[in-house]
């Protein structure tokens, strides 16, 4: 979307295509809509490099600039974690001038910067938006935080459970006998905060294309967690909420949780409509449950499912409620994800340098999406404005890896 230099091998030897209208080289093996759009991503933590995956995935050049010595450590080949996938990496030091300047020649022909730091320290670095815009004004430029670029808890330190607990999001998810359930970092981290991050950047991207001017991204865990909760904001408010775990949705109701196998495994009742309950009576062969309407009888439909479900192994299930639409299905490890005949049939999951990943999501159908690869070193930084001879002696003075 914006202007480069001329195409020039990468680090592997491999020869950009033509330029595309836009004026940016494709490297061969790459496809997607954001073909064109090249990302400097500072390492960071989990909801940074996990936009910076989502924008790999359809086709951005994300470059990841890491610090010296971590790059120094890992030698020529970067860690093999999925969030890097698609990328090039470089070790760069920001805390010396040359640094500085040597990064400010790369966001001359970057389109987006993402920045994983507190409020205050890319500007204490001289990388802040003013600086960096002032380079490239066409530059968008990401701020990921937890708490947000203002407010009092702005500078504070912060995880996943402690934004989305002030979000209001933490309360509502756990048993009601138990204390709120963290699930794992993925409503703070990836959720709202790295996934909220790359729609940003579509969106700021998209309004370049009509103003010609950059923008400055301000995303926050705590608002990402917030908006995803909207509709349980909504429906708290009006009275069709109740404590945590009492819920339709929240484990509360009988036809919508999980429930032990003969075999220590689980399975997953989603049987909410009324059509879906009555396939799942049957196919159980269940009679005389009281009415599942009155949430009074909730505690003895529970129990009576969790002693039939008891009865019989996970695997029995499934063929028990195979082709149904009582929306029984069962609860799989990581491992046996990949081998499911839906998800080997669809091909949601790859094997990439020996490690087995989700393939990017969503789909646009019709286009082409390109291989995934693991992250690479990029030694060759020409097509992003320094020279061999400037790398050269940025490698020499221990401030370029």
């Amino acid at each position: 979307m914006s202007t480069s230099g001329a195409p020039a091998p990468d680090d592997h030897g491999t020869r950009h295509d033509d330029p595309p209208r836009g004026g940016r080289a494709r490297p061969k093996g790459r496809g997607g809509p954001l073909v064109g759009v090249r990302v400097l991503e500072l390492a960071g933590l989990a909801p940074g490099p996990f936009a910076g995956m989502m924008l790999a995935d359809h086709g951005a050049e994300v470059l990841r600039v890491d610090r010296v010595s971590s790059v120094a450590r890992a030698g020529d080949r970067p860690r093999p974690d999925v969030m890097d996938r698609g990328k090039r990496t470089i070790g760069l030091d920001l805390k010396s001038p040359e640094g500085v300047a040597a990064f400010k020649e790369l966001v001359a022909r970057a389109d987006v910067v993402i920045d994983v730091f507190r409020p205050g320290v890319a500007e204490r670095l001289g990388i802040g938006p003013d600086d960096l815009l002032a380079v490239n004004d066409r530059l968008i430029y990401g701020r990921m935080t937890g708490w947000g670029q203002d407010g009092p808890l702005a500078p504070a330190a912060g995880h996943d459970i402690d934004y989305i607990a002030v979000a209001g999001v933490l309360s509502m998810l756990g048993r009601e006998d138990g204390r709120p359930t963290p699930p794992l970092n993925i409503l703070g981290d990836f959720a709202g905060g790295g996934l909220m991050l790359a729609y940003g950047v579509v969106l700021a991207l998209f309004e370049r294309e009509r103003t010609g001017r950059g923008k400055v991204i301000d995303a926050a865990m705590v608002d990402g967690a917030a908006l995803l909760f909207a509709m349980f904001y909504h429906v708290a408010q009006s009275g069709l909420w109740g404590p945590r775990g009492t819920n339709l949705l929240d484990t509360g109701a009988p036809m919508y949780d999980t429930y032990e196998t003969a075999d220590g495994r689980h399975v997953a009742v989603g049987a909410l409509e009324p059509a879906f309950w009555a396939d799942l009576v049957a196919r159980m062969g269940l009679t005389g449950l009281p009415d599942r309407d009155d949430r009074a009888n909730w505690p003895e439909i529970r129990r009576r499912l969790a002693a039939a479900f008891r009865a019989r192994t996970r695997a029995e299930w499934e063929d028990v409620f195979a082709g149904s639409d009582a929306c029984v299905f069962p609860v799989l490890d990581l491992d046996e994800a990949p081998g499911h005949p839906h998800n080997a049939a669809r091909g949601t999951f790859v094997e990439v340098g020996g490690v087995v990943q989700p393939v990017p999501a969503p789909r646009l159908l019709g286009s082409d999406r390109g291989d995934l690869a693991q992250a690479t070193r990029l030694h060759d930084l020409t097509s992003w404005g320094l020279p061999d001879e400037r790398a050269k002696a940025l490698r020499e003075a221990g401030i370029l890896a």
